[in-house]
């Protein structure tokens, strides 16, 4: 990943962030004093994010490859049990420049799907302690799992239009209302899976003008539906491939963690490094009659 570019990138937005930011920590009486440090945000941000895509599996070696090769594009670099306390403060920075700077535009053509992270292993639920209280157990078609669920909304472009984290036993339909309705508005059309199967869901939708189209269980009537709307449910494979990404490339999932803090930070970070992948996974669905019959085919 270009370092400069990333920084250039993320420096831009928290200088005209910062200000707000201070005026409401200071509002708030969270924050007693203001001292620059070593490193400044921007920098703990742009380390935070490249780490996601790197070829390193856990954040001290990668730290290490910084400070011995990349010592010239961050020359205060602290030392690493010291940037560890610092990931904190880069949490509400990061949430702010995810949704105000990486979410794509709203098409018309949407897609939803939860995916599971998992803080442990199933063998070791009954001993975990970081995240009891928060995470939860549940269940995927691949089976039984504890930690949390990421509710994803992209658009057919396959960039991120709107996120959520819930424990692992909530249900996928039950946070479709504010992730569609907040921090943006959405229309069109929005495509899921047999899980979000709900009348009363559908209707709730529908009146705010967007359409939610599922596929139908085997004890179902079939429902007429345009071609094009059928073709683009058989491609909602496409959340699917961006979950993938999320999990191997940009790394969102581990069960090393050993804070709920740096936990969210790691996740925004990898949100963030998926959106500034140069290519992302589409569609182009906006082909001629032909290409349409082929892709139905």
């Amino acid at each position: 990943m270009d370092f400069t570019a990333l920084f250039v990138a993320v420096d831009d937005f928290w200088l005209k962030f910062q200000d707000g930011y201070k005026r409401r920590l200071l509002a708030d009486g969270q924050q007693q004093r203001s001292r620059r440090g070593q490193l400044c945000l921007s920098e703990i941000m742009t380390i935070l994010i490249a780490f996601q895509t790197s070829n390193f599996r856990d954040f001290k070696h990668f730290y290490a490859y910084l400070n011995l090769h990349h010592r010239q594009d961050f020359p205060d670099l602290v030392s690493y049990s010291r940037f560890v306390s610092l990931i904190p403060r880069a949490l509400l920075p990061l949430f702010a420049y995810l949704i105000n700077a990486c979410l794509g535009p709203i098409t018309g053509i949407s897609f939803i799907d939860s995916t599971a992270l998992k803080v442990c292993g199933n063998k070791r639920i009954s001993r975990h302690r970081v995240f009891r209280g928060l995470a939860a157990l549940g269940k995927t078609t691949m089976g039984w799992f504890y930690g949390f669920k990421l509710h994803l909304i992209i658009n057919d472009r396959g960039e991120l239009l709107a996120f959520c984290l819930t424990p692992g036993n909530v249900d996928d339909r039950q946070p479709v209302q504010r992730l569609t309705g907040s921090p943006r508005k959405l229309w069109g059309k929005l495509f899921g899976d047999k899980g979000y199967i709900s009348l009363a869901l559908f209707e709730q939708l529908y009146q705010r003008g967007l359409k939610f189209i599922t596929g139908i269980r085997k004890n179902m009537s079939n429902k007429l539906m345009e071609l094009q709307e059928k073709i683009l449910l058989r491609k909602r494979s496409l959340i699917e491939t961006v979950n993938d990404q999320l999990k191997n490339i940009c790394q969102i999932e581990h069960t090393r963690h050993r804070s709920p803090v740096n936990f969210l930070v790691h996740l925004l970070a990898g949100l963030i490094a998926y959106a500034k992948q140069p290519k992302k996974p589409s569609l182009d669905f906006r082909a001629s009659g032909p290409r349409l019959l082929r892709l139905a085919a």
